[in-house]
């Protein structure tokens, strides 16, 4: 009541104050004025948070016209205090003798619209306010319930696609399924090149040439220096995917035949088994050595483990936390999460991870299928949670991540500890492969990790586009597929013209959630893994260390996380790295010994596209 109570005053004294004020200079604000001013911010940011959580949970697990309607509205009050709020705090810009927190938490409040419900400002307009969030609300939902429906009486989920995607080898029908999910996304057009004139409408409110330097301006650092830093890391792993890409296709080519897959030329996007071809996993049998045996199939071993269902798997990815001396989740998580694919609606399927009421009210929403790829998916999802665990003793505004590739690295930081050696403690596989099985297995966690680099910059790199302007409407399509070109050597697999929204078939885009995180995750989570394998004292190759049961390394990964974002990214990364620039050489490191392997393979056929 008094945080509702502190928004509905702020917002009468500014409304008093615009319409009796008398026409004299206004006053200078003092450090009392600011300090004041952040206190009833957090407060009712806070507040409002946990309403949105709330509408956004109940929206995404039952999908309906009113649930629609009522976290549209929910979105709209947070977004709306925010955009509110952020101006006034942009007030206090010009004060340079504000103590370190109240200067800090008002550069938060101006960036808070990033982190609500929209993801995005919203202009002050209650009209397009409203306006906004409808269709913000209306994009996910037509993500989440899209179906791909072959016959009227015979539609697929996206879970069902994904499954044909990654086990089927037969080109047609993996394009008629890649085709079936894109035609999901065809009636978000319209409403997309809406939303974008709207938030940046917002973002101009703000002070921001657009909503893509709004998004970047979140890390510490100017937007250009930002997106300059993106493209430093970039150029260090760009060499070790381009072996990979070239490895990869001409296996292809020599499963396909080179009329399906052309030598020299990008690869088709249906035929790396995922719906976006982001990861490669799913075609390790298709590129695997010969003659080397991994040594375990782990979606085989889960399968056959009648004793382990969805919740057991998540049992033993907070095991993982645990035995590094984390607190086990609460009971609640248990009660209120959501595992399985529900038999009775439409949910959102998509794996996230949820801190309620920014305390202790954690949970995970996925639809848990028994393969590998879920087993690592739970366990990077539970990295958000004990990270919202380990900072929810900050106040408000510093509950969130150093910056937001830190929320998604650690999860995957854990997730590069499930080594063979992990599995042998956990009694799901009987022995450690020979040193022999080494290749194998970095082989299919490249397949996994670096090949999703370039993807992890393009969605970005194409609403960056988008967003300023350089990328029109009426190319939307074509901008999409140049870049997926440029950075990942895909290619459509037939001509997609622009009555096609390709992008919207990707949750991140429906729902816009920024997506340079996943790319900084992927670069943060080796160098954090390979920072807490030196503290646990390790001796093994960086591929063969798991930090599973060692406190040391749990104790200086607790101390990271919960600074939350109370300090800038650097200081952050220092305290678990020693280091204080992003670096992309412990992916180099860890993968070395593929690398020169795939090269050696790649000796006499044609790389490059």
């Amino acid at each position: 009541m008094r945080r509702m109570g502190s928004l509905l005053f702020v917002v009468l004294l500014l409304d008093a104050c615009a319409t009796t004020a008398p026409a004299t200079k206004p006053a200078t604000p003092t450090i009392v004025d600011a300090a004041r001013f952040v206190a009833s911010a957090e407060a009712t940011l806070a507040a409002l948070n946990v309403e949105q959580q709330r509408n956004e949970w109940v929206q995404e697990n039952f999908i309906t016209y009113d649930t629609q309607i009522l976290a549209s509205n929910a979105t709209a009050k947070q977004v709306a205090a925010s955009v509110d709020l952020a101006k006034e705090a942009a007030k206090y810009d010009g004060m340079t003798d504000l103590p370190y927190d109240v200067r800090r938490k008002l550069d938060l409040i101006k960036l808070s619209v990033t982190n609500s419900g929209l993801s995005a400002a919203a202009p002050s307009d209650a009209a397009k306010t409203a306006e906004v969030t409808r269709i913000a609300s209306a994009l996910t939902a037509a993500y989440g319930s899209g179906r791909y429906c072959p016959k009227a009486t015979e539609c697929m989920s996206i879970e069902e696609i994904a499954a044909v995607m990654e086990t089927s080898r037969d080109p047609q029908r993996l394009l008629e399924v890649w085709r079936g999910w894109h035609e999901v996304a065809k009636p978000m057009r319209t409403d997309y090149a809406r939303f974008v004139e709207l938030m940046n409408d917002g973002a101009h409110e703000l002070g921001y040439p657009d909503t893509g330097a709004m998004w970047r301006s979140k890390y510490d650092m100017p937007p250009d220096a930002f997106a300059a830093e993106v493209d430093r890391l970039w150029n260090q792993v760009r060499p070790l995917y381009e072996s990979l890409h070239c490895y990869v296709r001409w296996n292809l080519t020599k499963t396909y035949g080179p009329e399906v897959v052309p030598p020299g030329k990008p690869i088709p996007a249906h035929l790396l088994g995922n719906i976006w071809a982001q990861e490669w996993t799913n075609v390790y049998d298709l590129v695997a050595p010969p003659a080397v045996d991994q040594g375990y199939d782990l979606t085989k071993v889960l399968e056959s483990r009648s004793d382990i269902d969805a919740q057991g798997m998540v049992r033993i990815g907070e095991h993982f936390f645990t035995s590094l001396g984390f607190p086990p989740l609460p009971q609640t998580f248990w009660q209120r999460s959501l595992f399985t694919q529900p038999k009775d609606r439409d949910v959102v399927c998509h794996a996230s991870a949820w801190d309620v009421d920014d305390n202790d009210d954690l949970r995970v929403k996925m639809c848990i299928r028994k393969t590998s790829d879920y087993f690592t998916t739970i366990h990077h999802e539970l990295g958000h949670n004990f990270y919202q665990r380990a900072y929810n003793r900050q106040p408000f505004l510093y509950k969130n991540s150093a910056n937001d590739g830190f929320h998604e690295a650690v999860g995957d930081t854990i997730a590069l500890s499930i080594t063979p050696d992990y599995l042998v403690k956990l009694g799901l596989i009987k022995s450690v492969p020979p040193p022999a099985a080494d290749i194998p297995l970095l082989l299919r966690r490249a397949l996994d990790k670096v090949a999703f680099l370039p993807f992890g910059i393009v969605i970005d790199s194409w609403r960056w586009g988008v967003f300023s302007g350089q990328i029109k409407p009426e190319d939307y399509n074509k901008a999409w597929w140049a870049l997926r070109q440029k950075y990942q050597g895909i290619a459509p697999p037939e001509p997609r013209g622009e009555e096609y929204f390709d992008p919207g078939a990707k949750y991140h885009v429906a729902a816009n959630v920024s997506y340079t995180r996943y790319f900084l995750a992927d670069i943060l989570q080796f160098q954090f893994h390979r920072a807490l394998c030196q503290i646990a004292g390790n001796t093994e190759p960086l591929n063969r260390c798991s930090i599973y049961g060692n406190k040391l390394a749990g104790e200086r990964l607790s101390r990271m996380l919960s600074m939350g974002q109370s300090r800038p990214w650097p200081e952050a990364l220092e305290a678990i790295t020693d280091q204080r620039e992003m670096d992309a050489t412990a992916i180099i490191d860890y993968f070395g010994p593929l690398k020169v392997w795939l090269d050696q393979q790649n000796d006499g056929h044609k790389c490059g596209w």
